[in-house]
């Protein structure tokens, strides 16, 4: 399952996805996998999440991004929810590009029952073309 947080800038995105992960941590059975640019959450998160900073895997694109998120399903299979902070900082700011990555994502989650959720910097109006069981404002 496929969920976006959108918003312009400074608009709570974060904060809503750290409640998210907060609540995941208390109902999953699994793992639970916070992603960001920066390690600049690493005290906002609990221990008991995989925090993992993107600039350090050298992520360039969407492409780069799915193959990374498709070895950490591949390396874990007790992941339940993947969390994704400033998801158009990390694979760029193209938003067809966004929509291609999105579909494999989604297929990804499906085959191995994964809940993934996305921030994304952006008005819903312009993610018209993105499929995603939620789209949340904050």
């Amino acid at each position: 399952m496929i969920k976006l947080i959108v918003g312009k800038k400074g608009s709570g995105k974060t904060k809503a996805l750290l409640e998210l992960v907060n609540k995941a941590l208390d109902q999953s059975k699994g793992h639970v996998v916070f992603i960001e640019k920066s390690a600049k959450l690493l005290y906002d998160i609990s221990h008991k999440a995989r925090l993992l900073d993107a600039d350090s895997y050298d992520i360039h694109g969407f492409d780069s991004f799915y193959g990374f998120i498709s070895g950490m399903c591949a390396g874990d299979y007790d992941i339940t929810d993947i969390f994704i902070d400033g998801t158009l900082k990390i694979g760029g700011n193209d938003l067809e590009a966004f929509a291609q990555f999105n579909k494999k994502v989604a297929a990804l989650a499906e085959k191995h029952e994964i809940n993934i959720v996305f921030s994304v910097s952006a008005d819903a109006a312009d993610l018209k073309d993105i499929d995603a069981s939620e789209i949340m404002n904050p």
